[in-house]
């Protein structure tokens, strides 16, 4: 599903290389981990392949589905199947949150030649997957993310993936900023959304959040590279020891 060969990537304005020769690989219906300290590359990996602007890709490839992902803006890399999660949200004021999802709904199914949604529609399957994450229907009439809480930002990110419906998810250090409830509703959230087609790329620090959302493959990243791949026991190992011999390794 997305196959990413020696890829190489530096900020555009530094000569500062952040990602120095990675590969992965992630298949459908599997949840990889990637997992490493701070500085390591994790989430300058997630920017680049959703497109985000600042970084400069000087070698290697990304696909998606078998597209080369890393010459399409932002918006096609989303209707070709890709979303990311951030690990901080950012509020919209004036727009509100159920405009904004049905307008990204509707905007992917054109892309895709699909009919748009209708509004009865749209609003049947939003309070059915806004009640499944425990989302207050008073939320879904406020503008996107303002006034949230950290867990309430998640959970609605979560809202827009179920809603959008992405082949491929990449979280962005999801957890961060989340209480143990916060935590269980989000992960509750993504283990809803597994499916056979569907691939799941989760960044974090902690081990914690794999209690939840067990990962098939994880790896440890450190100085822009990946420098070990297992099971989710590597999760543990790591809980334990720290990212010392994965430092030295890199």
């Amino acid at each position: 599903m997305l196959d990413i060969k020696n890829l190489h990537v530096k900020l555009e304005d530094e000569d500062k290389q952040i990602l120095k020769g990675v590969d992965l690989t992630v298949e459908a219906g599997k949840v990889h981990a990637i997992m490493g300290p701070n500085g390591s590359g994790k989430s300058t990996l997630s920017y680049v392949l959703s497109g985000r602007e600042g970084y400069e890709v000087t070698d290697g490839s990304a696909t998606l589905l078998g597209e080369d992902i890393l010459e399409l803006e932002p918006e096609e890399r989303a209707a070709a199947g890709m979303f990311l999660a951030f690990q901080y949200p950012v509020e919209i004021p004036g727009v509100g949150n159920m405009t904004f999802l049905r307008s990204a709904v509707n905007a992917q199914r054109k892309a895709r030649g699909e009919e748009e949604m209708s509004s009865s529609e749209f609003l049947k399957v939003i309070r059915e997957k806004a009640k499944d994450l425990k989302i207050d229907q008073d939320m879904l009439k406020r503008p996107v993310n303002v006034g949230f809480s950290g867990g309430e930002k998640k959970r609605n990110e979560i809202l827009q993936m179920a809603m959008l419906e992405p082949k491929l998810c990449i979280l962005d250090e999801t957890d961060s900023g989340l209480d143990v409830d916060a935590m269980k509703l989000v992960s509750d959230g993504v283990n809803a959304l597994r499916s056979p087609d569907r691939g799941f790329l989760v960044i974090t620090h902690y081990q914690r959040l794999l209690d939840h959302i067990v990962p098939d493959v994880v790896h440890i990243m450190s100085d822009g590279r990946i420098v070990k791949t297992g099971g989710p026991e590597l999760a543990r190992e790591v809980e334990a020891n720290g990212y010392a011999e994965f430092k030295e390794t890199a």
